[in-house]
């Protein structure tokens, strides 16, 4: 079984209370799927200097943010992962030349339970979190997806998690003087989904340097590189599917992606 990758958007914590048109669209793409025999989620809100595996068998909900409606905080997904397939993906990191490590404690932040909890409400297939090292850029997470992308021929469904524009100080601006979703907003997200139409992988990687907007679209990269190890792991000329199109909260460009390996 060879699963498609993904990289899913998981918006403002409140996503999860208001999951809306993207809530849908994840709902409805996850029904189309086979089902996977684990989950490789790859959160923009683990960082740690070097890749680095969640193993532990019960999965914390973590809440790792402040200020929001007491709701959330009752949330619970009570996922379980497998030390056995974390190994496999940390020695698949380890052979293409990582020094990856295996974490027998994370949980699953916002940035994985919040998606995964509307995808698979029923929390029955094992979960494994990796996560990002964000200073080092595109190029180091589109390579991290290639080491793993073997592991889409075995069964995992690699799911990269955050949002293709993230930048919180327009937000406050946006809201504090009442405008609305800044222009360079959707015309991000449209220059992302032209490159991939167009397999400009390189234009991609290098998209700081090949898109007028990507500073603005991504002061830090951190939400971001998830995009690319999704990337990576599809494997060449895979075909990119974008299942949903939107903004949410003004400045979060809640797109997501489905790439299809290519048959070989």
């Amino acid at each position: 079984m060879t699963l498609p990758t993904l990289f899913v958007p998981h918006g403002a914590p409140t996503f999860a209370l208001r999951p809306g048109a993207a809530g849908a669209a994840l709902v409805t793409m996850a029904q189309e799927l086979e089902r996977p025999k684990a989950i490789l989620v790859v959160s923009p809100h683990w960082e740690t200097r070097e890749p680095t595996v969640g193993s532990a068998t019960d999965l914390e909900t973590i809440y790792d943010f402040g200020g929001f409606p007491d709701e959330l905080y009752t949330l619970k997904y009570p996922a379980h992962g497998d030390a056995q397939l974390a190994q496999l993906v940390a020695q698949h990191l380890q052979d293409a030349g990582y020094a990856a490590r295996i974490d027998t404690h994370r949980g699953l932040d916002h940035g994985a339970w919040v998606p995964l909890r509307m995808m698979y409400p029923a929390a029955d297939i094992p979960v494994i979190p990796l996560s990002i090292k964000p200073y080092a850029g595109a190029a180091y997470h589109y390579a991290l997806g290639q080491a793993l992308a073997p592991l889409a021929d075995e069964g995992f469904l690699i799911i990269g998690t955050g949002s293709i524009t993230h930048n919180l100080r327009d937000y406050m601006i946006c809201v504090h003087n009442n405008l609305p979703t800044p222009d360079y907003v959707p015309r991000f997200a449209n220059w992302i989904d032209d490159q991939l139409k167009a397999e400009n992988i390189n234009g991609l990687i290098d998209y700081r340097k090949n898109s007028t907007d990507a500073a603005q679209a991504h002061p830090t990269e951190d939400h971001f590189m998830p995009f690319f190890v999704a990337l990576g792991a599809s494997g060449a000329h895979a075909k990119a599917k974008r299942f949903y199109a939107g903004v949410d909260d003004l400045v979060i460009a809640m797109d997501g992606y489905q790439f299809d390996r290519a048959v070989q």
